[in-house]
């Protein structure tokens, strides 16, 4: 249930505390392996009150990843794409490290959270990419490219990055990532034009 505070304060301190106790499980353990059992009793609520506000672990996983997307589009709103897109790499890392564990482990884990991930990057590709004159120009199986391209590359060098445990300083793989990233769109919509 998303918070409007124009709810009881009971209800809002209701609802984060399951949303707190729900990312603390996720930062924990792997997803199939939270109860809603078990997140009651963290959030010291009893299964009906759960059930009152999400009908599944499932739909507080869908509404978490909906915060996630809307606040990132939020960020990214006025930026346009293909000129932008060093840029709005750069937020991407931003926003990312700034979200915590249960957004990394979200982002960064395979299975489970497939579904979740698939959610987010549709709606950003939708927000972002979507609304580009010069990507409104190519062919839709071109824009399927592009698209696969843009999601793949970001949120795949911010896996390989945690994987490799931080390693590199957030600054270099911002400028590593952006410059890749836009060498190959540039090259892509240049020769689109010219062609």
């Amino acid at each position: 249930m998303l918070i409007k505070g124009t709810e009881d304060l009971r209800v809002q301190k209701t609802i984060v505390s399951i949303k707190e106790n729900f990312e603390a499980l996720i930062c924990e353990k792997a997803y199939h392996e939270i109860s809603v059992t078990e997140l009651c009793a963290r959030a010291k609520i009893n299964k009906k009150t759960f059930y009152h506000y999400y009908p599944t672990l499932d739909d507080l996983l869908a509404e978490m990843q909906m915060e996630l997307s809307t606040a990132y589009i939020e960020l990214v709103k006025d930026y346009h794409l293909p000129e932008d897109a060093e840029k709005v790499n750069r937020i991407f890392f931003e926003y990312s490290v700034a979200q915590g564990l249960a957004y990394e482990k979200i982002t960064c884990s395979s299975g489970s959270y497939s579904a979740a991930q698939q959610e987010m990057a549709a709606k950003v590709m939708d927000a972002t990419w979507k609304k580009s004159p010069a990507f409104q120009k190519l062919k839709p199986e071109e824009q399927n490219l592009v698209l696969v391209f843009i999601n793949t590359f970001g949120v795949g060098c911010y896996r390989q990055w945690v994987a490799d445990g931080k390693k590199v300083p957030l600054e270099t793989v911002i400028q590593i990532s952006g410059a890749l990233m836009c060498g190959g769109l540039n090259q892509f919509f240049k020769e689109k034009k010219n062609g």
